[in-house]
């Protein structure tokens, strides 16, 4: 054989196994990231997600709650970490709020993640302490305008998904009311049955029990349609503000940097993970629905809702420095 020839096979043959290693994932244990306390619905998600992944591929995916500031921390060390998709983050609408609510974030929502898939969207419960007095939305709502300036609702943190839902309400209601934050959904339920707030916007997997014990009173259900876990529990536009809807949903992100062939591995897994009969019962029975899409199409719902939430943050004077 002549050098030439030779000297491209080698090339070949080399070129080719250096593929092969870079293609070969996942190599070593995953992070996932999340952006909230243990027992919040993105943790409940991300451990789900996790525990399949593990089944799958053999690899440890290790759950990392940072929850704080509203989820910038946990998005900063993901974009911190190598780009090699061993880290990942799992997010809530929050993540696309952010955006506006902070005006000096360390990063670019939009340039600097790559959507892996939306995983779930979830409805929110608004509930209040039975004692609190109003039984729906519409007595809730002449409730608060009627003593102005003392009602508070809590939410999973600044720039959360449930403290967008509850700007979205008190907008359309007509109504000002303090945000008071706490580090995740359990704490901001918590704070409403122990009376230190008088609402919350709760994701329905940390709500349901507290709801079902008669902790709390559900008055309605954020999203346009009712669940079916509480069939008797009206959608708040059917409640007295016609109209309204806010969808809670979660997704799975990787940096931006992230070789593409990864981002694609990782979506492949996820869509079939949420395509089991297992994964559909398993969130169906607590009240989410399974929402697998592309990398392309999560990436352009994400624009589209910070789009869409820009308006209600700037009205309802949030902002973050």
């Amino acid at each position: 054989m002549k050098a030439g020839k030779l000297a491209a096979c080698v090339c070949v043959l080399v070129c080719g196994g250096a593929a092969q290693a870079q293609e070969k994932f996942p190599s070593k244990n995953i992070r996932m990231l999340v952006p909230f306390a243990a027992g919040s619905q993105t943790d409940i998600l991300a451990r789900w997600i996790g525990e399949k992944f593990l089944e799958s591929w053999g690899q440890q995916v290790v759950v990392d709650n940072r929850p704080s500031a509203g989820g910038t921390i946990a998005s900063q060390y993901v974009l911190d970490a190598n780009f090699d998709g061993h880290t990942m983050m799992m997010v809530s609408t929050g993540h696309a709020g952010n955006a506006t609510l902070y005006s000096k974030l360390p990063y670019d929502t939009i340039r600097d993640f790559a959507g892996v898939s939306q995983v779930a969207s979830v409805p929110n419960l608004l509930v209040v302490a039975p004692t609190l007095g109003p039984k729906n939305v519409k007595e809730l709502i002449a409730f608060m305008k009627a003593k102005p300036g003392t009602m508070n609702f809590s939410s999973a943190g600044i720039g959360s998904g449930t403290q967008i839902n509850g700007e979205m309400f008190n907008l359309a209601a007509g109504v000002k009311v303090a945000h008071v934050p706490y580090k995740g959904a359990p704490d901001a339920l918590n704070n409403v049955i122990g009376g230190n707030v008088q609402y919350n916007f709760a994701p329905i997997l940390v709500a349901a029990g507290q709801v079902k014990a008669g902790r709390v009173l559900a008055l309605g259900v954020s999203t346009a349609a009712r669940s079916p876990l509480f069939p008797n529990v009206p959608t708040i536009a059917e409640a007295g503000l016609p109209g309204f809807e806010y969808d809670q949903w979660y997704g799975l992100l990787l940096a931006a940097k992230t070789p593409r062939p990864v981002v694609n591995a990782v979506n492949r897994e996820v869509v079939r993970i949420l395509s089991t009969p297992e994964m559909k019962e398993r969130m169906l029975t607590q009240g989410a629905t399974p929402k697998p899409t592309t990398p392309e199409a999560f990436d352009a719902f994400i624009r589209a809702e910070v789009k869409k939430f820009a308006p209600v943050i700037i009205a309802s004077g949030a902002k973050v420095n």
